[in-house]
C-alpha cells in the first residue's frame, strides 16, 4: 500500500529542551506539544519518541499540551518506595498467616479451603498492604451540595484505616477541587433546581418502567430533541446511566468480525463495552496518530486473523478529554485518518461536552469541525450539566437501530423526570435559549479559571499534565506516600482534592487531579493556590523546570505510613 496523503502531513516534535533559563530534569527533556507555531522547528526526530505526530494544517487554533518527563531521581525513589512497601507487605502477610499480627480482612474458613476461593489473596495484596495506608483520602462522606464548596462528615479510624467511625462533627465549607462540576450547575437553588422541583411535582421521582413499555414520557422526547439540536445531529437518545451508555451500546454496534481500535487511556466503560462486543480489540498509543494509522493500515492489508477476510467494520474509539491526563483528543487528525481509511468514529465526550468550545458543545465545537464527521457522538450529563445519565447522537438510522438493539434502551428503567428536567434547563441556559447570558458567562468563566489555575501551578514549579484548555488538571506527586500526605495536608487547610495512584495510573506517575469549575471565584482559586504552594514546599513537590532539591523518600514522607 502506498503512503497515505494524511501521513505525509503528520510531523511534529514530541520533546524538546527547556528554555528561558529554566533547568531541565535529570533526563533533560520536557514534553511540550504546540501546534500552529513554526512547523519546521517541531519536526519529529526520526529515532526518538514518535509519541505525538502533528498535522498543523488541520488545526484552526493553537493546540498546546505538556507532559513533562518524570525526573530520573524521582522515578528511582518512587520505585524504591513501592519496593520497600511491597517487602514489608509480604512480611506482614507472613505475620498474619501465623496469627502474630491481627487479621482485619475477610477470609475463608478452614472447612471451605477445598472450594473455589472467594478471596484471591495475591490479587488483594495491593489493597491490603498499600492502599489501606492512605484509604482515608477516599470515600469521604459529603453532606451538602457538591458545589464550589461542600460539607464533609468527619471520620476517625481506631485501626489505621481498616474501619472508620464518625465523630459527629461536620467540616463546613470545604473548597471542592475534585467534582466534575465544570459549569457550576450542581446547585440546590436557581433556575435548574426550581425546574427540577416542578418536574418532581408533576411526574414524581421514578418512572417504574422502560422506555419501550410504559416509561416513555414527553419530557424524555423533549430532552432527546434538544440534545440533537445542541449537538447538531439528526437524532439522539438519552440513557439513565453514563457508564452503561458506553458499556451497553458498543456491543450493539459491533460484534464478531469487527475491529475496535481503542486509545490506551480510554475509560473503563469503553473498555468493558469493547470486550462485551466480542470484537477484535487493538490498542494504539495515547493520542498517537502514527500508531493509529499503522493499525489502520495493517487492518486493511491483512484483514481478519487466519482467514484474512476484510473486517466487517473498523471502529475507532476515543475520548474528548482524558480524565486522568487532562489531554484533548487530536480530533482533526483522527477524522482525517478515519475518512481516508473508511473507518467509523466513536467519540466519548463525557468530560468535554459543556466544558470545551466557544458554545460549550464539546471537542467538535472546540476544533470548529462538522458534527457529521463523527459517526457516533456519546456524552454524559453527569459533569457539565449537574445531572445523571448519558446520550448518543448521530444519524436517525443509527438511533432507530439502537432503540431496538441497545440493552440500555430495552431493559433499563427510564431516566428520572427531575433529572431530565435538570438537563433540559441547564442545556437551554448554555445555548442561551433562556433569554439570558448566564450560559455564555459560565463558559467564559470556566475558560478564565482554567487558564489562571494552570498558569499559577506552572509558575510554582509544579509538574502538571494536559492541554492548556482542559479543566482537568493533574498535578504530579509521583511517590506513593505523597498521595496520602498531600490529601491530608490539603484537608487540614479546608480544601478537598482527589488523589490518584497505581493501578489507575502508571506506578511512577501518582498525581492529584484538580477539576476547575465556573463556580469557583478568583478568591477561592487563590486560596487553593496558596495552600498548594505551602504543601508543595512541605512535601517537596516542585520538580518542574527549576533546580530540584533531592526529594524526600516518598515511603517515609508521612508518619502514618510507618504505622499499621
Amino acid at each position: 500500500m502506498t503512503e497515505s496523503s494524511v501521513n505525509k502531513l503528520l510531523n511534529g516534535d514530541s520533546c524538546r529542551r527547556t528554555s528561558n533559563g529554566l533547568k531541565t530534569s535529570k533526563n533533560g527533556f520536557v514534553k511540550n506539544h504546540c501546534l500552529l507555531q513554526q512547523p519546521h522547528k517541531y519536526r519529529r526526530p526520526r529515532d526518538k519518541n514518535p509519541n505525538v505526530p502533528h498535522n498543523p494544517s488541520l488545526y484552526k487554533k493553537p493546540f498546546v499540551e505538556s507532559f513533562e518527563e518524570t525526573p530520573l531521581m524521582v522515578a528511582v525513589l518512587t520505585y524504591m518506595g513501592y519496593g520497600i512497601l511491597t517487602i514489608f507487605g509480604y512480611l506482614r502477610d507472613f505475620l498474619r498467616q501465623w496469627n502474630i499480627e491481627k487479621r482485619h480482612i475477610a477470609r475463608e474458613r478452614d472447612e471451605q479451603k477445598d472450594f473455589v476461593p472467594l478471596y484471591q489473596d495475591f490479587e488483594n495484596f495491593y489493597n491490603r498492604n498499600l492502599y489501606i495506608r492512605i484509604r482515608d483520602n477516599w470515600n469521604r462522606p459529603v453532606c451538602s451540595v457538591p458545589g464550589p464548596k461542600m460539607d464533609l462528615i468527619e471520620r476517625s479510624t481506631p485501626n489505621y484505616n481498616w474501619t472508620f467511625e464518625y465523630t459527629g462533627r461536620v467540616l463546613k465549607d470545604v473548597l471542592n477541587l475534585g467534582s466534575y462540576n465544570y459549569l457550576g450547575f450542581a446547585e440546590n437553588k436557581g433556575p435548574c433546581a426550581d425546574a427540577a422541583i416542578e418536574a418532581t411535582q408533576a411526574y414524581g421521582v421514578g418512572v417504574g418502567s422502560t422506555r419501550c413499555e410504559m416509561g416513555n414520557l414527553d419530557i424524555h422526547e423533549e430532552l432527546e430533541q434538544l440534545v440533537a439540536r445542541f449537538l447538531g445531529v439528526e437524532s439522539s437518545m438519552a440513557f439513565g446511566m453514563g457508564f452503561a451508555t458506553n458499556s451497553m451500546n458498543i456491543p450493539a454496534l459491533t460484534g464478531k468480525g469487527c475491529l475496535i481500535l481503542s486509545d490506551e487511556l480510554n475509560h473503563a466503560s469503553l473498555v468493558l463495552g469493547a470486550r462485551l462486543s466480542s470484537s477484535t480489540i487493538r490498542v494504539f498509543k495515547h493520542n498517537n496518530m502514527q500508531s493509529l494509522e499503522k493499525l489502520l493500515r495493517d487492518a486493511i492489508v491483512h484483514g481478519q486473523p487466519r482467514t484474512h477476510r476484510p473486517w466487517k467494520k473498523i471502529l475507532i474509539v476515543v475520548e474528548g478529554i482524558y480524565s486522568m491526563e487532562g489531554s484533548i483528543v487530536r480530533l482533526p487528525e483522527i477524522i482525517a485518518l478515519k475518512k481516508h481509511y473508511k473507518a467509523y468514529l466513536y467519540l466519548d465526550e463525557a468530560h468535554s461536552i459543556g466544558a470545551l468550545g466557544p458554545n460549550g458543545k464539546g471537542v467538535v465545537d472546540y476544533f470548529g469541525l462538522d458534527p457529521k464527521d463523527v459517526d457516533i457522538m456519546m456524552g454524559t450529563f453527569t459533569k457539565s450539566f449537574g445531572a445523571a445519565g448519558g446520550y448518543i447522537g448521530g444519524k436517525k438510522e443509527l438511533i432507530d437501530y439502537l432503540r431496538c438493539h441497545s440493552h440500555s434502551a430495552v431493559y433499563a428503567t427510564s431516566m428520572s423526570p427531575p433529572v431530565a428536567q435538570q438537563i433540559i434547563t441547564s442545556m437551554k441556559i448554555i445555548m442561551g435559549e433562556d433569554g439570558t447570558t448566564l450560559g455564555a458567562d459560565r463558559l467564559r468563566q470556566l475558560h478564565e479559571n482554567t487558564t489562571y489555575f494552570r498558569r499559577k501551578l506552572h509558575d510554582m514549579g509544579l509538574i502538571i499534565y494536559g492541554n492548556e484548555d482542559s479543566p482537568v488538571i493533574p498535578m504530579m506527586l509521583y511517590m506513593p506516600a505523597k498521595i496520602g500526605a498531600f490529601g491530608r495536608q490539603m484537608l487540614k487547610k479546608n480544601i478537598g482534592i482527589v488523589g490518584v495512584g497505581f493501578p489507575a495510573t502508571p506506578i511512577i506517575e501518582s498525581r492529584a487531579r484538580f477539576c476547575v469549575s465556573a463556580a469557583h471565584t478568583r478568591e477561592m482559586l487563590n486560596t487553593a493556590l496558596d495552600a498548594i504552594n505551602e504543601v508543595g514546599d512541605l512535601l517537596q513537590l516542585k520538580y518542574s523546570r527549576r533546580e530540584r532539591p533531592l526529594p524526600s523518600l516518598g515511603w517515609m514522607s508521612d508518619e502514618s505510613l510507618l504505622k499499621d
